[in-house]
């Protein structure tokens, strides 16, 4: 649909606190940068989880590859985007003479970091003729994240997306458990709770790890699906952030709806309602939110 007709339209307000993260933002000013230079640049790996925003880069001259298509490359510039990579990219990187635009996300790069050492740690200890402790991730499985971050213990952390998959950990070892940047904090503090539970011998230990701008993100965005008649929740269906973010909106507000872009608005979602608010996932651009408000409101302004 283009717009919701007739003279009773609903207020409209944007999330005011909706928009780009910080790490996606420098990603897509990175690659607009190289763009504007060189008018092609590679990706590994969509520079964010929204078709439309990856879309319109494309127009740029922006190429998305996969890791296989990595491999065939050689002396050409390729960005990394905010969810970071493992050690073999990098590695193949250099051999194939790629040079490499580096947006890893800063509070990914840290965990990374932090993940190294503490695997490391282990393997000495192991070399000591102690046992190894095991890193336990709470993540999803196969998110680009995720994959840099086990990729950082030469792949053998163990990956755990919720409680059902708690059988995967070895009790019997010391555990160190990280979390995936951009999961949620309740979620997390469970996980936790349930591993402490199950934990009769040896050491645990546990770091939250997880991104604030997108945790504190998680009360706002409640309190804002709370305040109006209907949510329009604009996200990407890879992001898993957005998936975390419209469940939320959805707890506190049934009429919650997730579109990718104003064509999946259905006129009947609306029908009755005096306030409507627009937001989002971390992946979603500003610009594509005031898009959806377009065309529910025609040209007349918004909040």
């Amino acid at each position: 649909m283009s717009s919701v007709a007739g003279s009773n339209r609903p207020h409209i307000e944007i999330d005011p606190g909706s928009g780009f993260c910080f790490g996606v933002v420098t990603a897509i000013r990175k690659a607009e940068e190289e763009l504007a230079h060189s008018g092609t640049l590679y990706c590994l790996g969509d520079i964010v989880h929204n078709a439309v925003e990856v879309d319109r880069l494309g127009r740029k001259g922006l190429q998305t590859i996969t890791h296989d298509g990595l491999k065939e490359l050689h002396d050409v510039k390729v960005l990394l985007r905010a969810h970071g990579e493992p050690p073999t990219t990098y590695a193949l990187a250099a051999r194939n003479g790629i040079d490499i635009i580096d947006a890893t996300c800063p509070v990914v790069l840290q965990l990374q970091r932090r993940i190294k050492q503490s695997y490391a740690a282990g393997v000495a200890r192991r070399c000591a003729g102690g046992r190894e402790p095991l890193i336990v991730i709470y993540g999803k499985v196969g998110h680009a994240e995720v994959n840099g971050l086990v990729g950082q213990t030469d792949g053998n952390a163990v990956v755990i997306q919720d409680e059902s998959e708690l059988d995967k950990i070895d009790f019997s070892r010391d555990i160190v458990l990280y979390s995936q940047t951009t999961k949620s904090l309740s979620g997390f503090r469970h996980i936790v709770q349930l591993i402490g539970e199950r934990k009769k011998e040896g050491h645990f230990e546990y770091y939250d790890t997880i991104c604030r701008q997108v945790a504190n993100r998680m009360e706002h965005i409640r309190e804002f699906a709370a305040a109006h008649d209907v949510v329009l929740f604009v996200s990407g269906a890879k992001s898993s952030n957005g998936k975390v973010l419209f469940a939320a909106c959805q707890e506190v507000n049934p009429r919650t709806y997730m579109v990718s872009d104003e064509t999946h608005i259905d006129p009947v979602w609306v029908d009755g309602a005096a306030t409507v608010g627009i937001t989002g996932a971390t992946s979603t651009p500003r610009w594509l939110m005031q898009r959806v408000a377009e065309s529910l409101q025609g040209e007349e302004e918004t909040l």
